[in-house]
Formats: structure tokens, sequence, C-alpha cells
């Protein structure tokens, strides 16, 4: 049904005149929501999309709240006598069906039926009204803001009063051992049903509160989410719509003790044992001992404060970083407060990995039912699902993970009770078998342990639990008490706490020294056999972090489906080189759930071509019809005569380019290039991005100019600038090329900017704008194919062959590559046009362009004008041309 006959054309909120394909893309986003449909848009950046996503969907949602209302004021509206009149048809009708019935109870029914509707709508709406007075106390006391403040200062006088009785009452600070590892010893492990007697214990009321209908946006990193809500705060609907900004406890954590453990896992495991201590019932402490808090609770996990906060989310929109700015000064733990926010609120920004992830999700208190999701620089969005349920262990954290465990059970074996003690026997035994399949013994040092012989092996999963002689142990019970028990946060405490002491433990007379002891002196040895070092640090020293952490993603992967998933064996010199990993094959099966419980789902981004990916591997797989998805790609702000798209066929010698692994090494294809990029550095001004489709290649045919003379020809034409292989170069070499550019666009000199050869998937080829004269040309040489001799790859292909049907006689593995290919090239392109009046060419360097199954994956904006030249010369006049008239334009406007 056309959903745009059904409703009058919206009106959009702009914070000025839109460009017309914003408007095109607000309405058909408008459409989109309206019929609960899935769609996938693709405008280029440079197009306002961020402006035209927040002003489009929020545009829907006001007039779907308005038609709701409308709906219930009609309801209630209906008076009695026409309530009757339509009871009088009714019953009519109810007593034909079934005369048994007498009148008067078929109406009473009705009656009740209509009230019970009433009364629930103004239940409704008097917990609406009380929230929006609630509301707007905040925004209008100011008084209330320091509220908070001064309690807090009166708690913390409170606290250090105590704590200063304590000290003249206990007449010192010194904590026994033996108390000190307390903590360190798991918890009687509790069945199911206790534990979700447990938690309904502790639901708090606010947990329980009915969500309002809302929009879910998810990007990819923090940074973009805080583009995105800066654009909010700009929008018209800066100032009225309720918005949340989630983040992990990695980004908004501000207790400082929790933050220095560094990673993830550790944070999150040492938060949630903080909160279990707060909620076990407290008990005296015997004489002589005393407690450590800081250790126990957290100090800004404070039921008010967070309550306090959470009104002031609503209030005002935040993104991440002004949130964990405020939760400091009133003390209040942001990432709580913040998911408390979440029922009230109508827009939540978040990470799409934390939507994605299905645990996650449900313990952020994320509820999809009937809700909208957008998705935004998604065209990553199939990788992200398959790398969050993927996983890989090395042999040596399989080693020192068995190490670790069997010391900590020799350590507290008298300690633990029984379920402990079989569950952790279990994972040593999962551990050992691991070690097994690489060929390994986890007795041995596995730097030491040759492998029989080098390769790779692939497996079903339940082949691989078969192979490894673990098919009778119930991975979904282990996996379930590893995440229950926090075991893992238990066995690094018991690292951390031994790490560096020369006596770990005491030696009874005659014992040899090894087993725990042993282990424990060697833990700080640098070569440690498996040592798996984390990023944070501590006074200069890294921190060992305990890799059952990794093991227990490899657990969990291995309860996906048989045909899901793939087990890869890699035999590689040692067992600790050596690795198990968990190859995701189908990632519809965990995005379908997402499917099934939201309203409308958007998925966007500035390069979504090709598109069958996505339908085929995510929607049609994930069982959503056809007819739901809508299709929308909107054209670039710059005018068609801005941008010059060639596929160059040969060079200027005649030579046909065609890049394949054959021919591309061959030293007449790099001569060739050598000579169009020497042609191109003389009629183009500024910067040109030259992409190549690998490091290797890179280096080989750079090589090969500097021998053949020809990178110093280049080098008189443009200054040379190369992409470096580390990260924290990347912002350095930028700015000297964006010097150089400016420079010599300012001086007389023979140089006419520079040249910086990129590769395509690094990390010049996204995230980065060559906007201007940082990027007058990008030139793509060749076709940038993935390894077709990775085994990940032949298994996906396979795989896909299985079970896609084919397309316009393609197989759908053959798809995949030409898929995966041009979604790196439009990516890589796509860095020149950045803003309205930009203008740029886009060279691509390989005959195979011209194809017409391989030009209709290029994004419509650059399909529309890509000109194929099967010669040099006419493609070489077009360039000059073009070029020409931009700087006699440029000279006539200036």
């Amino acid at each position: 049904m056309d959903v745009s006959s059904e409703t009058t054309a919206p009106k959009f909120p702009f914070p000025f005149p839109p460009y017309p394909i914003q408007e095109q893309f607000m309405s058909e986003l408008y459409r989109v929501l309206e019929a609960g449909k899935v769609g996938i848009f693709e405008s280029p950046t440079g197009t306002g999309k961020s402006l035209s996503l927040i002003c489009g969907s929020l545009s829907w949602l006001r007039d779907f709240e308005e038609k709701k209302r409308q709906k219930e004021l009609l309801a209630l509206s209906v008076g009695d006598s026409e309530m009757d009149g339509t009871q009088g048809k009714d019953d009519s009708t109810s007593a034909t069906a079934s005369s048994a019935e007498p009148d008067w109870i078929t109406q009473f029914l009705y009656k009740k039926e209509e009230m019970d509707m009433k009364n629930k709508i103004r239940e409704d709406q008097i917990q609406r009204k009380k929230k929006e007075e609630r509301l707007e106390q905040m925004r209008h006391n100011i008084q209330l803001k320091f509220a908070s403040k001064r309690k807090r200062e009166e708690e913390d006088e409170t606290m250090r009063l105590l704590q200063l009785s304590r000290q003249m009452l206990s007449g010192g600070d010194g904590m026994d051992l033996e108390h000190g590892e307390e903590e360190l010893v798991l918890a009687e492990y509790e069945s199911d049903e206790d534990t979700k007697k447990q938690a309904e214990l502790d639901e708090e009321d606010d947990l329980e509160e009915e969500h309002v209908t809302k929009i879910y946006y998810c990007s990819r990193t923090h940074s973009q989410l805080s583009q995105f809500v800066h654009e909010l705060q700009k929008s018209p609907f800066g100032k009225e719509t309720r918005l949340v900004s989630l983040g992990s406890r990695q980004n908004a954590c501000v207790n400082d003790e929790v933050r220095r453990l560094g990673t993830m896992q550790l944070i999150n495991d040492r938060c949630m044992e903080m909160q279990k201590k707060k909620h076990e019932k407290k008990t005296e402490e015997p004489a002589g001992k005393k407690k450590r808090e800081s250790r126990l609770t957290c100090p800004y996990y404070s039921y008010e404060q967070m309550q306090f906060l959470r009104d002031e989310i609503l209030v005002e929109v935040k993104d991440i970083e002004q949130l964990v700015v405020r939760a400091q000064e009133v003390k209040a733990c942001p990432y709580y407060a913040s998911r408390f926010a979440i029922p009230a609120a109508q827009l939540v920004v978040l990470p799409y990995q934390m939507l994605l992830h299905d645990s996650t999700r449900r313990a952020s208190g994320i509820k999809l039912k009937d809700q909208v999701v957008i998705i935004d620089e998604a065209h990553n969005l199939i990788d992200t699902i398959t790398g969050i349920y993927s996983s890989q262990v090395t042999g040596a954290q399989l080693c020192q993970a068995h190490s670790q465990l069997a010391q900590y059970m020799e350590r507290y074996r008298s300690r633990l009770k029984a379920k402990n003690l079989m569950y952790i026997k279990q994972i040593l035994f999962l551990l050992e078998k691991f070690v097994g399949a690489l060929g390994g013994n986890v007795k041995q040092n596995p730097n030491f342990q040759k492998v029989p012989q080098d390769g790779t092996t692939l497996k079903s999963i339940n082949d691989f639990l078969f192979y490894s002689q673990v098919d009778n142990i119930n991975l979904f019970k282990v996996q379930r008490y590893c995440v229950r028990s926090m075991i893992s946060r238990k066995l690094f405490g018991f690292i951390e706490k031994f790490q560096g002491l020369e006596v770990g433990i005491p030696i009874k007379e005659n014992q040899k020294p090894g087993g725990l002891q042993q282990f424990l002196q060697n833990l700080n040895q640098k070569g440690q056999a498996g040592e798996i070092l984390d990023e944070g640090s501590e006074n200069g020293h890294p921190r060992i972090a305990s890799p059952l952490m990794q093991i227990e993603g490899l657990l969990s992967a291995l309860t996906n489906a048989n045909q899901d998933g793939r087990v890869i064996i890699q035999l590689q010199g040692t067992v600790a080189q050596s690795s198990l990993k968990f190859l995701m094959l189908n990632p519809a099966v965990h995005f379908a759930e997402v499917l099934k419980e939201c309203r409308s789902i958007i998925i966007a981004g500035g390069t979504m071509q090709p598109v069958s990916d996505f339908k085929q591997q995510l929607l049609i797989s994930a069982g959503l019809s056809p007819d739901r998805i809508v299709e929308f790609s909107c054209g670039h702000v710059i005018p068609p005569e801005n941008i010059l798209p060639i596929v160059l066929c040969s060079g200027p010698t005649n030579q046909q380019l065609e890049f394949t692994y054959r021919k591309r090494d061959l030293p007449e294809m790099m001569d060739e290039t050598g000579r169009i990029l020497v042609n191109l550095c003389n009629v183009i001004p500024g910067g040109l991005v030259c992409f190549f489709p690998s490091y290797d290649y890179q280096k080989l045919i750079l090589d090969h100019w500097e021998k053949t003379g020809q990178l110093k020809r280049l080098a008189t034409k443009k200054k040379i600038f190369q992409e470096p292989k580390k990260a924290s170069q990347v912002e350095q070499v930028l700015s000297e090329y964006s010097r150089c550019i400016k420079i010599s666009s300012q001086s007389a000199g023979p140089l006419t900017g520079a040249l910086l050869f990129s590769v395509v998937g690094g990390k010049m080829s996204e995230g980065i704008n060559f906007s201007d004269d940082l990027g007058r040309c990008v030139v793509m040489v060749g076709m940038p194919y993935p390894n077709i001799r990775s085994p990940e790859l032949q298994e996906k292909m396979a795989y896909l062959d299985k079970t896609v049907p084919k397309t316009s006689g393609v197989s759908a593995g053959r798809a995949l590559l030409e898929n995966l290919c041009m979604k790196s090239v439009n990516q890589s392109i796509g860095r020149a046009i950045r803003h309205r009046g930009d203008y740029a060419s886009i060279v691509l360097l390989d005959h195979r362009y011209s194809q017409p199954a391989i030009l209709s994956k290029l994004p419509q904006w650059i399909r529309n004008s890509t000109e194929i030249k099967p010669t040099f010369g006419p493609a070489f006049a077009s360039i000059r041309k073009f070029f020409q008239m931009k700087k006699t334009n440029s000279t006539l406007t200036s």
C-alpha cells in the first residue's frame, strides 16, 4: 500500500533551507518509518546526511506521538449514549452467534472492556503528566541542580568523621593477607532458579518503567556519535528532544580505581563485583579485621544521585563526554543513570556494537519491541556483526589459562564449593583438549612444542568438538558459569595479587620449589610462555591480563548452531603461535532478533553500494520479506560538472591496464602506471591521492620506480608522501601533506602540490577527508579484490554458494568477491568530494571497471557521470580541460 497516498506531505523543521536531495531523503525516510519497513539509505558525505536523519526521523516521531494522543482523546470522548447504540448492534450480532448468552451479559462485558481501556488511557496520561511536570521543574528550578552537591558534601564529611573514628578505635590500618584473599575466592554458585529470584528482588521500579516509542541511533565510534549529538543540538529539535547517550563502562566510568584497570572486561567485572558486594547482607567484621571499602562498593553508585542525573539527562541534550563531566560534578554513575533514562527517552544514541550484541543489549536495558533503529555508517555492518560473534585464541593463551586456573584451584581447593570445583575441572579439561587439538600438551612450554606440520584445517562446530574429544561437555552450562561466577575476574585478581612477589605462599619443609610457588615467581619474567600484556600499565610496568577472558569468547562462539560457523585450526611453527579461530558465517542469525522486534530499521551510509550484500546476507537470510525492503540513493549536492570520473582502459603506450595477480607484477604494467601518474601530475593542481590494492604491491611498485628513475621524475612534479603503517604516524603525514599543498599553492615554484600514495583499506581510505586542494584527483590502481586464498573467504564463499541462489547467472560466492572489492573502491574514491563547492577527478586504472556489472556497483552520483576511455589520449584531454575550466571559473569569481 502506498503510504504517501494515505498521509499528507509532512513539514520538516530545518535549521536552514534544505537541499532538494535532503527533502527527498527526509520524505522517503518518513514514508519508510510510517509504513514500518526496512530502508537502505545512501547519502554521500557532504550532503547533510546527519541533519536529514535527525529532522526526518524526529518529525515522524513527533507526528506519531500526536496521532497517538488524538486517538486516546477520541476514545475518551465516546459518549455513553453513542456507545450504547453501538452496543445494540454488537449485541445483536453476539446473540446470533451465541443465543445461549443473555443480552445483559454481553452488554456488561462490552461496557467493562470499554471502561478498562479508558482507565488505562487515563492512567497513562496521568503518568506522562507527572513526568512532564518533574522535567519542567528541573528546567526552571535551578536550586535543584545544587541540592545534590550539598547533600554529597555532607555525606563526604560524615564519611571522613566515621573513617577517623574507626582508625582511632582500631589503632592501625593494616590488612591481613588471608583476609585480602577472600575477594579472590569464588562465591557459592547459584542455580538458574536462585539467580532469577534474586534478580527479581533486586530490580528497581524505574527499570520496569514502560518504554515510550523511541529511535535508537547507532554509529561505529563515540566521536561519530558526539558529532551527531552536536548536530542535534544545533537543529530545531535540540531543545525539546529527550536524548540519552549510551557508552560502555570503559567510556562512562568515573571511578578512578575501576578505570585504572584499563581493559573493558576487567572494568565490567569489577563494577559488577562492587554492586554484588553492595547488595550482600552486611556482616560484622571479626576483631582486628578491617574492610577495604573502596574495593567493595562504588561511591558513585548512589540511587538518589543517579536518579537526579537521570532527570538532568532527559532535560538537556548531552553527548557522552558532557555526561561524564556532569556525573563527576554530582558524584553519580553516568553509566547507570543513562540506562535509567532509556524508558522515557525519545532518542537513544549508542555504538552499534552495543545494540547488535544480544547479551550487551539486554544488559543495557534496551528494548526494541516496536521501536525504530537507525544504523548509520553501516557500510561495514556485515563485517561488524561477523566480528562480534567470531573469536580467536592462541595456543599460548590456552596454556597460560590452564596453568593459572590449575594454580588457582590448588590454592583455594579447600575453600571452594563442590559446584565451583566441578566447573573449574571442566574448564581445565576443555583447555587441555583444545591444546591437544593444536598438537600440544598443557604440561609443557608451548614456545618449545613444535606442531606436527604447518597448515590450516576447517571444521564444523560438531566435528571440532568431536575431534577435540569434548563433545560430552555441556558448553552452554560452562559458558553460563563463566559469565555468572566471574571466574576470569577472580583469576585476574589472583594473578594481580601475587605478581612480582618473591614469596607468594609459604613452602613447607622439604618441599621442592615448584607448582604454585614456581608459577608465582615466574609471573614477571619476560618471555614467560603465553604472556599476555595489557595495554594499561602502572608505574611504567605492564600488567598481565588473564587469557581466560579471551577463551570465554571462544566457548560462547562454540554454542552457535553447527551450520552457522566454522572452527579454523591454524598450526604455525609452535603450539604457542598456533591458534583456534571461530568464524561466524551467518550474521543474519544474530540480526534476525533485531528485525523481528523493531517496528522499522534504517541502514544508512555515505557509500552503501553494492547493496545486494545487505539485502541477501542480513535481511532476506534472516527471513525478511523482500517487499519490506526499500532502497534509496540520493545524488550529491555538487553540480554534475564538478566531478569527472574516468575508467581508463590503457596507458600512454597503449598497454592495456589489467592489474590481475598474474599481470600486475609485470615491469611493463608498472612502467605504464608510472607514465600515467607523471602525465596526470602535469595538469592536476593541489593534491593527488593514489590508492594501491595492498601494502605489498605499493612497496613492489615503488621499489621498481626507484630503480627505473620513475619515482625521481614524479618527485620533480609533486612532493611525494606515503601512507605510514603505524596509525600513530598518520596525523603527522597528513599534516605535512596539507602544509606542502598550501605552500605550493601560494608560491610560483616548480612543484604544484603533493602526491600521496595510500592503500585501499588502510588508514587513509576511510574516515579521512581529502577536501578541496587536498584531493583534486583520486587514482585507483587496479581492482582491490580480497585474497582468494584466504581459508576464511573460501569458506564464506562456499557457504553462500550453498545457501544463496545465483543472481543473473553469477554465484553468491563470486558476487561476494566483487562486492567486497567494490565496497573498498567506493570508500576510497568517495574521499575527494566533501562539500557543495568541491570538485575533483576520479581515475580508475583497469579496463575491467568498464564491465556493466562492475559499473553498476559504483555509487549512483559517480556512475551517472562516469566516462569510459579506451585510450589514454582522450582521457588526458578530458582531465586537462576539466581543470582548465575550474581554474578559469575560479579566476572569474575572484
